[in-house]
């Protein structure tokens, strides 16, 4: 009879909860109410903007990109003349951003591993040396290092007519350093192709040889072998060409040198201004993590008969990697914004070339906008890269 009872009777139900209890209708609710309001925000600047521009009758829009921008810019990857367009200019000070951020990460990142490995050497001298060298440099603002750099690079030389002459060919005067350029060739594009087919080719030798060591315990000659692959490859390919051996020799003509190639002070000041600043942060950072790896690899390595250069180079450095390279990105994205302090010293960058359209166009929001896309693009390609390294380098569970 209770079986029967039991049977008869329904099951109990949960209580149902209204959306107002529960938690995750509370969460998409607040999270709609907030884009709300961050859309009508938005939607009220902007209205008010546009009406603001109306009134004043200032145009909006880029079309102005299309017209002749009739302003000379110092120095360019590429042919540019008062005659090219604003877009054209503004492509110039976009690829001067780039080549000095390349060159000041490349240089920064050599420099300051350096400086970090010598941080911990056991010599006295080199050790604090080093450390001065890093509790200066980083305690000064950059702004006033750049300032220092130009005055030392720029004012200190004597006009071109006293050039220096420290090696036939080379001249260094206030207006930059001239030196023998190679004469226009096609083969030179060839070369330059080659090149890159050299990196290409080291990259996929250096994959085979650890595999091989790997596998076997042999290791491979990959330094000397990559150095005679970056070698034999373009110049084979110069000897295919005719070998030709032109140059174009700069010579002074009135009050400046011409023909050759020109590095200016002001692209000089920027680079070692960048590059000794953001060289002492990365030296930090390649001390501690370096640090960080546990003294018993040393030991481990060391009892196998191994050289110190060798454990530094096949077992420390490895594993201090994984700790380096978060912190290493942020110094490659303050190097690269920092960049366009090059307006103070006269560096035509993006920053540059945007201020100067800016005032002969009067489309600020519009060049402001341009510089805001582009650093934004630059610093998530680093992060995307070195983001993509990281995770190559980690550790892998199994």
């Amino acid at each position: 009879m209770a079986i029967s009872r039991n049977l008869g009777n329904p099951a109990p139900q949960a209580p149902r909860r209204s959306l107002i209890n529960d938690p995750n209708a509370r969460a998409v609710f607040f999270q709609i109410l907030v884009l709300g309001g961050v859309a009508l925000l938005g939607w009220y600047l902007v209205t008010n903007v546009l009406e603001n521009l109306a009134r004043q009758n200032i145009a909006t829009g880029f079309s102005f990109l299309d017209r002749e921008a009739s302003f000379a810019i110092g120095e360019s990857l590429i042919a540019y003349s008062p005659a090219n367009s604003y877009s054209h200019a503004l492509l110039v000070g976009f690829l001067n951003t780039i080549k000095v951020a390349v060159l000041g990460i490349v240089l920064a990142t050599i420099l300051g591993t350096i400086i970090g490995i010598a941080r911990l050497s056991s010599n006295f001298l080199v050790a604090k040396l080093a450390s001065a060298f890093v509790e200066i440099v980083r305690n000064i603002p950059v702004l006033l290092q750049l300032f220092f750099w130009y005055a030392v690079i720029g004012e200190s030389l004597p006009n071109p007519r006293q050039a220096l002459n420290p090696i036939p060919g080379v001249f260094l005067s206030n207006r930059g350093m001239k030196i023998p350029a190679l004469a226009d060739d096609p083969i030179w594009i060839w070369v330059g192709l080659s090149i890159l087919v050299a990196i290409v080719g080291v990259w996929f030798l250096a994959r085979w040889a650890r595999k091989r060591q790997e596998a076997t315990g042999q290791q491979f000659p990959i330094v000397l072998a990559s150095i005679g692959v970056l070698i034999a490859v373009p110049l084979l390919t110069w000897l295919a060409g005719g070998a030709p051996t032109a140059l174009d020799v700069p010579e002074l003509q009135g009050f400046n040198f011409r023909g050759g190639s020109n590095m200016s002070p002001e692209f000089a000041a920027l680079l070692v201004g960048l590059t000794v600043y953001t060289s002492s942060f990365i030296a930090e950072i390649v001390r501690s993590g370096i640090r960080a790896v546990n003294w018993g690899q040393t030991e481990a390595a060391s009892a196998l008969g191994l050289h110190r250069g060798t454990i530094l180079r096949l077992v420390v450095l490895p594993q201090a990697l994984r700790i380096i390279v978060p912190p290493t990105t942020s110094q490659y994205l303050n190097l690269t914004k920092n960049s366009s302090l090059a307006v103070a010293i006269g560096y035509p960058d993006l920053v540059s070339v945007a201020n100067t359209t800016l005032n002969q166009t009067g489309q600020a929001i519009e060049a402001v906008a341009i510089m805001m896309t582009v650093y934004l693009t630059i610093s998530l390609g680093i992060s995307l890269f070195m983001n993509w390294y990281n995770k190559h380098i980690a550790l892998v569970e199994r």
